[in-house]
């Protein structure tokens, strides 16, 4: 026969047990109902970059789409610094009520966690995938006025004779420009001093203006000053050609072998946000870039929308993070 105290202690156990099945099914009705209603106010978009930059552009782009499918404004709001990490923690340390999203993008979460000795966030653990947004290949561009070469081997040919005097300008430490400098650098032999800028776009300024000589522009921004004959194009650093710049041989095709270093963003919310949530941002944002208007208008600039599943979006990290950890430490690549 069991005894008095042994009773109450079970009569206990099962009381605790049953308190915490409620507060379970508390939580998750709560979360129902949340997700139920959603929206019911305005949704804060974190850009971790300068305005009038191509990420900015593109979300601003998507907001509007969002906004006018989700019945509540998506307002864009930039963070920009410390190579998009300023924004993005801005975005994990915020409330997980699908009330603010972030466009993070490659440097946020797949390069800067090898490049930054001390990262603010965790950039997989704290934040839940919503869907990848737009990908675009990088372009080797240079302003001929400043670096006169008829190929890339005349460029790593001016960069060896003129030690010191080529920078490769880039967007941010981290981005996709930050690392095809490096690469470049690692693979050639050349001597080429990474600048990093604030934004993409005081970068392209700079460059038209003769202050640095050359760059790996993502498609989208080099694309117009390419067409106006204001910078020279030279390749693209994906293993394939890019349709809209036919002519424009790999890399790998004008001689420098292994490159493989190409822009993304994707949107984002912080972990704990309810997956019904998630789910529902990311089959809107799914409709928005099925919209013909702005398909052809981010295709006719080499920005090409690429919306998944959260579930895919965050495979496609997983596989992200080691590539660009690898090339951080084989270029030894720091942050200036």
């Amino acid at each position: 026969m069991l005894s008095a105290s042994t009773l109450r202690r079970r009569a206990v156990n099962r009381l605790g047990q049953t308190v915490a099945a409620l507060g379970s099914a508390f939580v998750v009705s709560v979360a129902l109902a949340q997700s139920a209603g959603y929206p019911s106010k305005p949704i804060k978009l974190i850009v971790p970059f300068p305005a009038g930059g191509s990420v900015d552009v593109t979300s601003r782009a998507l907001a509007q789409k969002l906004s006018e499918s989700l019945g509540q404004q998506v307002v864009v709001e930039n963070r920009a610094g410390a190579g998009g990490n300023i924004g993005m923690d801005a975005l994990a340390k915020s409330a997980s009520d699908g009330y603010t999203i972030g466009m993070g993008a490659l440097s946020t979460h797949a390069v800067n966690p090898s490049l930054y000795p001390k990262m603010p966030f965790d950039a997989v653990k704290d934040f839940a995938p919503i869907s990848l947004v737009v990908v675009t290949p990088n372009v080797l561009v240079v302003n001929p006025t400043a670096l006169p070469a008829s190929d890339v081997g005349g460029i790593i040919d001016f960069a060896k004779k003129n030690v010191g005097k080529v920078n490769c300008a880039s967007g941010s430490n981290g981005s996709a420009g930050h690392l095809a400098c490096e690469l470049f650098r690692l693979q050639t032999g050349a001597s080429i001093t990474h600048v990093p800028y604030k934004g993409g776009a005081p970068a392209m300024t700079d460059l038209l203006g003769g202050q640095v000589q050359m760059m790996f522009d993502n498609m989208a921004s080099a694309l117009p000053q390419i067409k106006a004959g204001k910078l020279k194009a030279f390749a693209v650093t994906t293993p394939t050609r890019s349709a809209l710049a036919p002519d424009l041989p790999t890399m790998a095709q004008a001689g420098v072998k292994d490159f493989d270093v190409f822009t993304w963003w994707g949107l984002f919310a912080p972990v704990g946000t309810p997956p019904e949530i998630v789910e529902r941002l990311s089959a809107e944002v799914g409709k928005a870039l099925a919209n013909a208007e702005l398909k052809e208008k981010w295709l006719a600039t080499g920005a090409e929308p690429s919306p998944t599943s959260p579930e895919a979006f965050a495979a496609f990290i997983a596989k992200e993070l080691p590539k660009y950890a690898k090339i951080v430490k084989d270029s030894g690549a720091k942050v200036d």
